[in-house]
Order: C-alpha cells, then structure tokens, then sequence
C-alpha cells in the first residue's frame, strides 16, 4: 500500500498498465480430460485374463478353479502301524496270502507282517493314490475287528463304507446274565437274528463280547444300529423283523 505522502500516479498510467497486462485465459487452467467420461465397454469389460488356467467362471456363471499340483514334485512318504489283536494274530497268519495282494496291487502300497511287534506296517510309494494309505489301514483294521477278508476288501473298493463300533453298555448299563441275555437277543438261536439285520440292512455285524461292530454305508448302518439297540432295550425280536421287512422293502422301492 502506497504511503499517504506518495504522490499519486496519474489515472491515465494506472490504465495504460491494466492494458499492458495480459489477459489471463481461462482455457489454460482448465484441466483436460476432466469431464471426458471413459467409454462404457471399459468399465463393464474386466481385465481380459492371460492363459486358459486364469478362466475362473464357465459358461453357467460358477467358479471354476484349476486342479492343484504338486510343483515341487517332492515325495512324502509316510507310514502307518496297526497293531493286531492276540486273538486276530493266527487268522491273520492264515490269511495273509489273501490280504497283501490287494494291497500291493490295487493299492500300490508297501505292506508287511512284523511278527515281534505284532502289528501289521504300511507306507506309500510314489505311485499309489493319495487316500491309499487310509484305505488300507480301514482294511487291515476291519479285519482286526473280526469282519472276513471278502467283507474288509469292500472298504479298499467302495467309497461311502464306513465302521462303526459302540458297546451295549453305551445303550444300557446291563451286568452279568442281564448282559448276557441281551448278546443273545442281538445273535439269536444260531446267529438267524443277526443275519436277518445283516440282509435287510446291507450291513455286516460282529458281536465282540460286549462290543457291536457294523460295517456298511451311512444309512444302512443307521438301520442295522437302530435294530441291535432294540434289541438290547428288551424289545421283542417279532417286532424288530417285522421292522426290518418294512424297512427292506422301502429300500427295494428305492432301487
């Protein structure tokens, strides 16, 4: 600000100089490409993936993920140890010429008998499958349980069979002859009530003292373990057939 005793320039300077100064044009500052909207392909259109693996959605709209591998290539292997029962040591000696070869062969597992520790060892090899390992310890445990060798084979060829084991005591605490009475219920006169649930129920059944093992798919097995706890109950072996007959032919139905 000029001081107050400064002399003041004449009004005929002040526009002359207004004039000299350039006109400032707004088109200078204006930013370009502000109020350029992108096309609308552009924005719809994602990023185009590189590669056939990269194509994460098929034709119906779902994810699709390419299968995982292995790049290292490494080869893990590992081990599993079954101890066999006292009583299954000598079936199994007797037997064994029957239980390697689907192991070996179906397999492709590594199996042997070790006598000092009596227990049965496996390992996996590069060329078995990667649920091998535990098909063949359900296997050779199955078989440990008291199931035959044919009815254990079907675990290594069939997917939904599963083991199931409870005891009696688990349904009903029963001592003495009370608990004998009730495994008799559940054999019946030379074994015809277990066979009976075993061919309605597409089941096999072991009776180990005080202990039940089945052996089947998740619904048969729900069958046959609903009829055994009937019986333990004390229901009377009449309605449990009539039971099995009406259940058998709703799975006649069904097939």
């Amino acid at each position: 600000m000029p001081a107050p005793t400064a002399p003041l320039k004449p009004a005929d300077d002040v526009l002359s100089a207004e004039a000299a100064s350039p006109e400032v044009n707004d088109e200078e500052f204006a930013l370009e490409g502000i109020n350029d909207l992108p096309e609308t392909s552009a924005l719809q259109a994602p990023a185009a993936p590189q590669g056939e693996d990269m194509e994460m959605v098929d034709e119906e709209d779902r994810p699709h993920f390419p299968q995982v591998q292995n790049e290292d290539g490494a080869f893990r292997a590992q081990s599993r140890k079954v101890p066999v029962p006292p009583h299954r040591f000598s079936p199994l000696k007797s037997n064994w010429p029957q239980i390697y070869p689907p192991l070996v062969e179906h397999l492709k597992l590594a199996v042997r008998m070790n006598v000092k520790h009596k227990a049965v060892e496996l390992r996996n090899s590069k060329t078995s499958a990667p649920g091998a390992l535990q098909k063949g310890e359900d296997f050779i445990r199955a078989f440990c349980l008291g199931f035959d060798v044919q009815d254990a084979i079907a675990l290594l060829r069939l997917d939904d069979l599963y083991l199931e084991t409870f005891e009696i005591k688990d349904v009903k605490t029963l001592t003495g002859d009370h608990l004998a009475r009730a495994i008799g219920r559940i054999a019946g006169n030379q074994g015809k009530t277990k066979f009976a649930i075993e061919n309605a129920s597409r089941t096999r059944i072991v009776l180990a003292d005080s202990k039940v093992h089945i052996l089947g798919a998740y619904k048969n097995i729900q069958i046959a373990r609903s009829s055994v706890v009937n019986l333990i109950l004390g229901k009377p072996p009449g309605k449990v057939y009539n039971n099995l007959r009406n259940v058998s032919a709703r799975m006649k139905e069904r097939f």
